[in-house]
């Protein structure tokens, strides 16, 4: 692939990730999601606002936007996890909202999902699963992260695996609050 055509691919998947989907569903009910429950605007929280019907939604549109840019770019491999990658990074910190984005747990499923399906899918059963038994998103996010890079440790060739350790990292560090509020007992539930 042509390197000038990697890089504006890799940039326009960056701005693609910052599509603000919760900020836009919550405001679309007259809800600042920001200022609700957690803060954070990502789909567990908008479930906790408006319903699940909204976090699904939203959940949907977060998958979507790096699933997509990583599809386009499945027949180079080594571009199509940074195409995710940088719709993660937008997601997470978007230069449109000085930087203050989601947890990524949706756009880091779904920068995996082109080049890892199975996984993902097991993954996506696994959270549910995890979040309906111990009544937090949190919980289930931290601990799924974790066992799909150990997953793929054992299915994939190393590089790829070092690619979705740094994408692990990336959710796991956007989760430090959940894990201190998790210590101090004072973690929010996920909604009914």
């Amino acid at each position: 692939m042509n390197p000038a055509v990697a890089v504006l691919a890799i940039i326009a998947s960056y701005f693609f990730g910052t599509v603000p989907s919760a900020i836009v569903v919550a405001k679309s009910k007259g809800v600042d999601i920001t200022s609700f429950g957690s803060g954070n605007p990502g789909a567990s929280n908008v479930s906790r606002a408006l319903g699940l019907k909204y976090g699904v939604m939203v959940f949907v549109i977060d998958f979507a936007k790096s699933a997509i840019p990583a599809a386009i770019m499945l027949g180079h491999r080594p571009i199509a996890y940074a195409c995710g990658a940088a719709a993660l990074l937008g997601h997470i910190f978007p230069i449109t909202r000085k930087m203050k984005g989601g947890k990524g747990v949706a756009s880091g499923a779904g920068a995996l999902l082109p080049m890892h399906p199975i996984v993902i899918v097991v993954a996506a059963l696994s959270w549910a699963t995890l979040a309906k038994v111990s009544k937090k998103a949190s919980v289930a996010s931290i601990v799924v992260v974790a066992a799909v890079v150990v997953a793929l440790g054992f299915t994939s060739p190393a590089w790829e695996t070092l690619a979705s350790v740094g994408i692990a990292l990336l959710i796991e560090i956007r989760h430090l609050p959940n894990i201190k509020r998790l210590i101090s007992g004072n973690e929010l539930k996920v909604a009914k």
